[in-house]
């Protein structure tokens, strides 16, 4: 369980990208002579990400490497900002969001699964590590998913950061309106 007090310092939650969000396989190829790259996403994290993002929580997608099925995966979600940078330069990036944010780093949450996320979760108010992350991932992490990355671990992370700060019940109850709004409207057209 999660300390309240802890989820509601939280004011921006970043998800590594590729083993968060994603299983952590790329399919690479050439469709008609050009370079082709496609990821997996799973659904039910999306659902996370706009629950999060519905409950006034900046969400970030925070990836060491540049991927155009990031950024549709970004931009089809609407997250705030989607920051594609090197390994190394992870930590630096996040600070450069709450320096313009004009909040902390200890108001954050972070979700990785690997090495490179080591640094950001050691700087992070709340570290969470999916279930396969490595060893090391985990040993920093505060919370430690039930279920692996690209396998619904973001929609998990909502769930619980949400129940946490006692807006779970508010949150559902705005997911349903808005779902049986979009039933309704698409039924009358």
């Amino acid at each position: 369980m999660l300390d309240p007090a802890v989820a509601r310092r939280v004011k921006l939650v970043g998800f590594d990208v590729d083993g968060v969000l994603t299983d952590g396989g790329i399919l690479l190829g050439s469709l008609a002579g050009e370079p082709f790259e496609a990821k997996r996403f799973q659904v039910t994290d999306g659902v996370g990400v706009r629950l999060l993002r519905r409950a006034g929580l900046a969400v970030v997608f925070l990836s060491a490497r540049r991927s155009p099925a990031s950024a549709a995966r970004a931009k089809e979600l609407e997250v705030d900002e989607l920051l594609e940078v090197g390994p190394t330069e992870k930590l630096r990036a996040l600070e450069g969001v709450c320096a313009r944010r004009e909040i902390v780093l200890g108001e954050c949450a972070y979700v990785g699964d690997d090495l490179a996320d080591i640094p950001v979760l050691g700087a992070v108010g709340l570290p969470i590590a999916v279930a396969n992350a490595a060893p090391e991932v985990k040993a920093v992490a505060r919370y430690v998913t039930t279920v692996p990355g690209g396998a619904g671990a973001a929609r998990q992370v909502a769930e619980l950061l949400l129940q946490a700060r006692g807006e779970w019940p508010a949150a559902l109850a705005q997911y349903s309106e808005t779902a049986s709004g979009a039933t309704r409207s698409s039924a009358t057209r």
